[in-house]
Parts: structure tokens; C-alpha cells; sequence
């Protein structure tokens, strides 16, 4: 006995149950997917320019300590990281932007005037005006920045790892 091409009912409702069901399945499956991976696939901003405000509020051979912050998006992870520099404006054309940290442990270094130097608190790390080291444990001189001055305005690059 030979088997009939046309589909009794049971097999018609399978079939077009199995058709809508992966339809719909596929409709909003995709997307989903989507939706969770799309953080990992993006690529991260890692350097921009940073603006600091008007050259006139720095005052000339006076350290001034600027402090920002920059959220960072890694997948679904957001993390906040806080920054700080130290602008030495020498003269109107000449400008060294320090990092406030120091080249050691990586504490924060403050600015003494009265001793004129940058002391690193934790293992007394010192540094002159310009981020070369005075004395102690650290290895190299505070990292400057790369900056650049429009409309009076100063910015520094600021590149993330």
C-alpha cells in the first residue's frame, strides 16, 4: 500500500505550527542575540582631546592642578576613571601638562610651594617643576601630556589603554 503525497490534517497543523513557531522564533531571537552581544563587538573610544579651560587661568610658573573624569564602556561594564594633571604654563607659547602621578607605586603627587617641588606621599618620591626626579624611589620622570592651544583654549590628548 503506497503512502499519499497529501498531508492529512495532523501533519498540515504540525507543519504550519513548525513554520510559524521558527518564524516567529527567528523574529525575535535575532535581535535578541544582537542586543547581547553588541557590546563586545563595539570598538572603545581610547584617546580624545580634553579640553581645560582658558590658557589665562593658569597662572605663569604656578603648577595648577586640573582633576576630570572619563566613564569607560567595556562590554556591560561602565567604569569611571578619574584624572589629574598639572598645567605649568612657562611663558604664553610655552606649556608642560604633568600627570599627577607618580612613576613609582602610582600614588598622587601634590605640588609643595614652599619647597617648589612635587612630593609623592607614599614613598617620598620627589620631582622639580618640570616632572624630573629630584629624589627617591622612582624610576623616571611624571609623564606629560601632548596639548595643543585654540581660541585660547588649552586641550591635552589624552590616550586609554
Amino acid at each position: 500500500m503506497s503512502k499519499s503525497p497529501n498531508l492529512n490534517r495532523r501533519e498540515f497543523v504540525t507543519l504550519v505550527s513548525t513554520v510559524v513557531g521558527s518564524v516567529m522564533t527567528a523574529i525575535v531571537g535575532i535581535p535578541a542575540i544582537g542586543y547581547i552581544l553588541s557590546p563586545s563587538l563595539r570598538t572603545k573610544k581610547t584617546d580624545a582631546w580634553i579640553p581645560l579651560g582658558k590658557l589665562e587661568n593658569y597662572p605663569v610658573n604656578q603648577p595648577t592642578l586640573f582633576t576630570f573624569t572619563r566613564s569607560i564602556t567595556t562590554g556591560w561594564e561602565k567604569t569611571v576613571n578619574s584624572y589629574g594633571v598639572f598645567v605649568v604654563r612657562k611663558s604664553d607659547t610655552e606649556i608642560e601638562v604633568l600627570s599627577n602621578v607618580c612613576t613609582h607605586l602610582s600614588c598622587r603627587v601634590n605640588w609643595n610651594e614652599e619647597k617648589q617641588e612635587y612630593i609623592c606621599p607614599c614613598h617620598d618620591g620627589r620631582f622639580n617643576i618640570d616632572g624630573k626626579v629630584d629624589s627617591g624611589p622612582p624610576p623616571r620622570p611624571l609623564d606629560q601630556y601632548e596639548y595643543k592651544i585654540e581660541n585660547g583654549d588649552l586641550f591635552i590628548h589624552l590616550k586609554e589603554s
